[in-house]
C-alpha cells in the first residue's frame, strides 16, 4: 500500500448562522484536484443533503457553499493533515487535528456530526477533547458504502433537521 502525506487544501465552510457542524475525515483525492468537499460524481454526499432539504443543489461550488449556509450548516474535516493510502478512510495514519475552536467561537454550533464511522472515531479522540462537544456519527456517503441505499442515507441524515428551524 503507498501512502502519501496529505495535508488539507480547503477551507472551513461557516458563517456566523451556521449551527450543525458536519465533518468529514480528509478530502478524497478528487476532491483535492477539483478543490471543494465531496467532489467525486459517485459520492452521493450532495444527492443526500438534496434529499433531506426537498432542494436541487446546482453542482458549483458556489451553489453549494450558499445552500450550506442557508441551512445553518458548517463543513470541514476533522484532520488537517494525515497519510492515507487513497481515499480509503481506513488506511489513515499519523492523524492531525484540524483545530474546530475558531469555528464553534464564531458561531452558533449546537450539533456536531461526522460523515462515516472513521471520522468520527478521530474526531472523539482528537476533538472532543478540545470541544466538549460529541459528535453523532452519520454514515459515510462514499460509493465504497454500498450497505446504505440512497433512500437510507437520506433517511438518517435527516438527524440535521433535529435542530429545528435553524436548518
Amino acid at each position: 500500500m503507498e501512502y502519501t502525506r496529505v495535508i488539507h487544501p480547503l477551507a472551513p465552510i461557516f458563517d456566523r448562522n451556521s449551527r450543525v457542524l458536519l465533518l468529514g475525515s480528509m478530502p478524497s483525492p478528487k476532491s483535492r484536484e477539483l478543490g471543494f468537499y465531496y467532489a467525486h460524481p459517485q459520492n452521493r454526499f450532495w444527492r443526500v443533503l438534496s434529499g433531506v432539504f426537498q432542494e436541487e443543489i446546482r453542482a458549483d461550488t458556489a451553489s453549494r457553499t450558499a445552500f450550506l449556509l442557508r441551512h445553518g450548516i458548517a463543513l470541514w474535516d476533522v484532520l488537517h493533515d494525515c497519510e492515507i493510502a487513497g481515499a480509503g478512510d481506513q488506511s489513515i495514519r499519523i492523524p492531525q487535528a484540524n483545530d474546530l475552536l475558531p469555528i464553534l467561537q464564531q458561531t452558533e454550533i449546537r450539533s456536531v456530526f461526522t460523515t462515516g464511522s472513521k471520522a468520527g472515531q478521530l474526531y472523539e479522540r482528537l476533538c472532543f477533547p478540545q470541544t466538549g462537544i460529541h459528535a453523532r456519527v452519520l454514515p459515510s456517503t462514499s460509493p465504497a458504502n454500498c450497505r446504505y441505499s440512497l433512500e437510507a442515507l437520506i433517511s438518517a441524515y435527516r438527524a440535521l433537521l433535529e435542530d429545528g428551524e435553524t436548518c
